[in-house]
């Protein structure tokens, strides 16, 4: 996993995330976008590259961005950032803290709410309505919030958050996301109401750039 918009940002990859963070901006002008779920139909997609790399260029616009590890089953966000995995998210909720536990990342704008100790049922916790505080809380202190979830078909995690957020941005890997996974993720999705903004295809072949559709 690799934050090539800190590690090599004149490449089209960093680039490629630049033009998402601008047509997420563009479809959400009816409907600003302040709080965004990213996940994928199955494990090995690459959304938590996405979700990383996406915020690290929503806060190089300036935004107050807060990154939170959604994902409870496989967090992997501080390891990315090379930051500490608690105290962070299940830590707050469970343990009613009175201030997040931001880390900064050394991104200017940019803070990671790391997930904190595994829960033992990962939906019950998203579902909880001191889940609800934690949101508005976060909500508060960032001009954007993206969270990163589990796959789709694999748990109902995505599925809960999704229906408290703005939407949710559905990442599918070429050459690996099978159809069927992406349509079944897709009915899940909108079986529980949730908003999906749109799909971001990773790992493209470099002539037809990164795609994004609403």
């Amino acid at each position: 996993m690799t934050l090539v918009t800190i590690t090599d940002p004149r490449s089209p990859a960093a680039e490629a995330y630049r033009t998402l963070r601008t047509n997420l901006s563009f479809f959400s002008l009816d409907q600003p976008l302040h709080s965004l779920v990213v996940t994928s139909p199955a494990a090995g997609e690459g959304k938590s590259t996405a979700v990383a790399n996406l915020a690290v260029t929503m806060a190089q616009s300036g935004r107050r961005t807060i990154l939170v590890d959604c994902d409870l089953r496989r967090p992997s966000l501080h390891e990315q950032f090379g930051l500490s995995m608690a105290p962070g998210l299940t830590n707050l909720v469970l343990e009613g803290l009175t201030e997040l536990p931001l880390q900064p990342t050394g991104v200017e704008n940019l803070w990671l709410l790391s997930s904190g100790p595994t829960p033992p049922n990962p939906a019950d916790f998203l579902g909880a309505s001191r889940m609800d505080r934690v949101l508005a809380q976060l909500a508060e202190a960032a001009d954007i919030v993206l969270f990163d979830a589990p796959p789709v078909v694999a748990a109902a995690d995505a599925a809960i958050l999704g229906a408290k957020a703005d939407g949710v941005l559905l990442v599918i890997q070429a050459g690996r996301t099978r159809r069927d996974q992406s349509e079944r993720a897709r009915e899940l999705l909108e079986q529980a109401k949730v908003r999906i903004v749109g799909v971001a295809l990773t790992n493209a072949p470099r002539e037809s750039g990164a795609g994004f559709y609403g």
